[in-house]
């Protein structure tokens, strides 16, 4: 699990590995991860937008920007929680991924990022 807290915004991901597809090539190595999004702030904020860094084992870099988080704007009160499922996929068997939200402070509409904190992509038999 990996966790960071920034501007009172605590994000927690745990990830797990869903398993090869050998039906293309290359392979598709297939990843889930869950994030909580947690208000520590005295604000009602708002995930406006996501940027995230993918680097796989081989040093192939991609980045994804887009709107809220699967098809959402989750808006938190102070203690509040959102969390919710995603996935990555990668041609290679470990990675790793970190990235940043935009959110809205809802008072004053003061945006500002919140660190997603970055976590490992690794098939379980690379342990044995």
């Amino acid at each position: 699990m990996s966790t960071a807290i920034t501007n009172d915004i605590k994000i927690t991901v745990s990830k797990a590995f869903q398993g090869v597809s050998m039906q293309t090539w290359p392979d598709i190595f297939q990843f889930v991860y869950q994030i909580t999004i947690e208000n520590f702030s005295d604000y009602q904020v708002q995930l406006l937008h996501r940027h995230w860094y993918i680097i796989d084992g081989q040093g192939q870099k991609r980045e994804v920007e887009g709107e809220g988080v699967v098809g959402k704007q989750p808006s938190l009160m102070p203690g509040e929680s959102h969390q919710y499922i995603s996935g990555c996929h990668l041609t290679v068997d470990i990675g790793k991924m970190h990235g940043t939200y935009t959110f809205e402070r809802k008072s004053d509409g003061k945006l500002f990022e919140v660190e997603i904190p970055e976590f490992d992509l690794i098939a379980p038999y690379r342990f044995n």
